[in-house]
């Protein structure tokens, strides 16, 4: 906790949307148990602070690639529970019009491309999304998020080196939580330092404790800028942990309970309402504000899902093959149209 605490109101700001963002995940584990929500579902308790903390400093012109946890991503990104919650019961009124469901959350106009279910597979598209702003000579930034487990994918070391090679604008986060789903980071890796595997391909990099919202947030100011004004590629290594399972099918049989309630008490949450009223930065009744407001969202989220409506079966291959008389260029233009209607 090295950083100091901002001014009252950014710091009320960033605890509100880490509250969020724990009320729509716990929202979410209670849908799924009702069997509202279907497939799978991965949620980001634990690890508010590496999104709260980084997409404060990205502006509406730079893109944002995420995984599978991605819930907190994109309400963090400005996409609205109701769209969120929306999608998640495949309700056409979602973000994905329902088509994506929880790993799939996708919204073009706030540059949030997914949601991707496969490990590794947003390193590539990041990659793709800077170089087509650097050829287009736009002083943009993606950001990518992943998991440490993506380290163990070629796509990983595929796009460190090309956007090193071609000095691209790409800040690469990983969100270390310690285990790739069942298996700790040094089960899998021989050496674990993910720093130095970033610097290995000439990118600068460094680590960040992803456990406290203030020093992401100060961490991630400055490498955001330094990839806008070098155009450079920087990888931040996030150290954080999940509270809950990889997923709600996960027995959690490969770590201690004792370790998980270990993690607990540095709760990026709980932690920031402590400093934050011991420094003076806000009251009870600040807090007592924001947790009604969170829950005033939620509930109108989930209301607004429930009664969300199912896509028409006529539309069920709709955007999903091109119409066989048009070329390639003509069936991208004429889905982009479409999902932008």
């Amino acid at each position: 906790m090295s950083a100091q605490l901002p001014a009252k109101e950014v710091l009320l700001e960033m605890l509100h949307t880490m509250m969020r963002i724990r009320r729509l995940e716990a929202v979410s584990a209670e849908l799924y148990g009702a069997g509202k929500i279907r497939g799978f579902l991965h949620l980001y308790d634990g690890e508010e602070a590496v999104a709260v903390g980084t997409l404060r400093h990205l502006g509406e012109d730079d893109a944002v690639v995420a995984t599978y946890r991605e819930h907190g991503h994109a309400l963090a990104r400005g996409i609205s529970a109701r769209a969120i919650l929306a999608e998640m019961l495949g309700r056409a009124e979602g973000c994905s019009r329902g088509r994506g469901g929880s790993m799939h959350l996708f919204d073009v106009a706030r540059r949030f491309y997914g949601g991707l279910a496969i490990v590794g597979a947003g390193l590539p598209i990041a990659v793709g999304l800077a170089l087509a702003d650097k050829m287009q000579k736009r002083a943009r930034v993606t950001a990518c998020f992943f998991g440490e487990g993506a380290v163990a994918e070629g796509s990983f070391h595929e796009s460190m080196n090309l956007a090193a090679l071609w000095q691209l604008p790409v800040l690469f986060v990983c969100e270390n939580n310690l285990y790739a789903m069942g298996t700790a980071l040094a089960r899998s890796e021989a050496v674990v330092d993910l720093v130095a595997k970033a610097q290995s391909y000439g990118v600068s990099a460094e680590a960040v404790d992803g456990m406290d919202v203030i020093d992401v947030d100060d961490v991630s100011r400055r490498v955001v800028a330094t990839v806008r004004e070098t155009g450079r590629p920087v990888f931040l290594e996030c150290q954080t942990y999940r509270f809950r399972a990889h997923s709600m099918f996960d027995a959690q049989l490969y770590r201690d309970k004792a370790e998980v309630e270990e993690w607990k008490t540095r709760d990026p949450i709980t932690t920031l309402r402590q400093r934050a009223l011991e420094a003076g930065r806000a009251t009870a009744g600040d807090l007592a504000a924001l947790e009604e407001r969170v829950e005033a969202e939620m509930a109108d989220a989930i209301a607004f899902a429930e009664r969300g409506s199912l896509a028409p079966v006529a539309e069920l291959m709709k955007d999903v093959t091109a119409h066989p008389l048009m070329s390639p260029r003509s069936a991208a233009t004429a889905t982009e149209g479409a999902w932008r209607k």
